[in-house]
Formats: C-alpha cells, sequence, structure tokens
C-alpha cells in the first residue's frame, strides 16, 4: 500500500523543481520562499521510514502553500499557462497522494486490529507481525490552511509623486 504513496510523492518531487524554475523568473527575490521548497523536496526525497516520510512530506507542503502564496503577490506569474499547468498538476498529485494515504491507513488499520484481536494475534506473535505506523499529519497546526494577509504601502514622494507598493506576510 505504501507503494502506492511513494509513486505520488515521485510525481511531485518531479514537478517541484519545474514549478520553482517558473516562479524564479518572476519573482527572483522572493529567494528565502524558494529556498525553503528546496530543501523540504531535499529532506523528503532523503527521508527513510514512515514516520519520517510524514514529517519531511508535512514540511513540503508548507512550503509548497508559501508559494502558491506568493503568486498571489504577482498577477503576471498567475497569469502564465507554464505556472497554471504545473500548479494543477501538482494539485492533481496533492490529491492522488490523499487517496493513497487514505488507503494505506485503512491497511495499517486492518493490520493493527489483527494483531490485537484473538484469535488472529495468535498468528500475528507466532510470524513476528508488529503493529504499523499511520502516514498522517503531525500536528492541528498543519491542517490549517495558510493565511496570507495582503498589504498596501503608499507614499508621496518631496516631488508629489505617488508610488505604491504591495506584498504579503
Amino acid at each position: 500500500a505504501f507503494s502506492d504513496i511513494d509513486v505520488q510523492l515521485k510525481r511531485r518531487y518531479d514537478l517541484i523543481p519545474n514549478l520553482v524554475e517558473t516562479v524564479k523568473g518572476y519573482a527572483a527575490h522572493e529567494k528565502e520562499v524558494l529556498e525553503n521548497v528546496i530543501k523540504a523536496r531535499a529532506a523528503a526525497m532523503s527521508a527513510q521510514s514512515v514516520g519520517e516520510h510524514g514529517q519531511a512530506e508535512n514540511m513540503l507542503s508548507g512550503a509548497l502553500k508559501s508559494l502558491f502564496a506568493l503568486s498571489e503577490a504577482y498577477p503576471q506569474l498567475r497569469a502564465s499557462e507554464n505556472f497554471a499547468k504545473l500548479q494543477d498538476e501538482l494539485s492533481d498529485t496533492e490529491n492522488k497522494i490523499q487517496a493513497a494515504r487514505r488507503f494505506y491507513n485503512t491497511n495499517v488499520l486492518d493490520l493493527n486490529n489483527k494483531v490485537e484481536q484473538f484469535p488472529t494475534n495468535i498468528f500475528a506473535n507466532m510470524f513476528w507481525f508488529k503493529k504499523e505506523v499511520f502516514f498522517e499529519l503531525g500536528s492541528e497546526v498543519e491542517r490549517q490552511p495558510i493565511k496570507i494577509a495582503f498589504w498596501w504601502l503608499v507614499y508621496i514622494s518631496k516631488k508629489n509623486q505617488i508610488f505604491a507598493r504591495h506584498g504579503y506576510w
């Protein structure tokens, strides 16, 4: 069951560099957000156990949320056909990852129940079956959608010129 998750995660890892390169062209000065995505991807790819994969994937999901929030500050980036296509593919992959997680967790629940319940626990002990770890989000904070506050700064120069800037935090 974990192989389904693994296939979708591989697809996600392959999409991320293309997404980062697309964003770099429009928002090169947002280096920290892009670096966080790259670091989170590397950590997720190097995870060994199911628990490590879960933690690393949570970090990567948070970094990707920040990246998509960044696109809100750059209308020309949102208008990019390449970015829109990559965002749709990544969204589709995220849905497939959720389905694979549900399938995996259902199988883990069934296994854990059989390891604990009589009479199947007798056979589980004979063949050294152990309870497995669920693939889940780590904390309640990670389950919440990202919240972005937008701001506008308007100022007037000494020559009575009006300037405006916008951003997010």
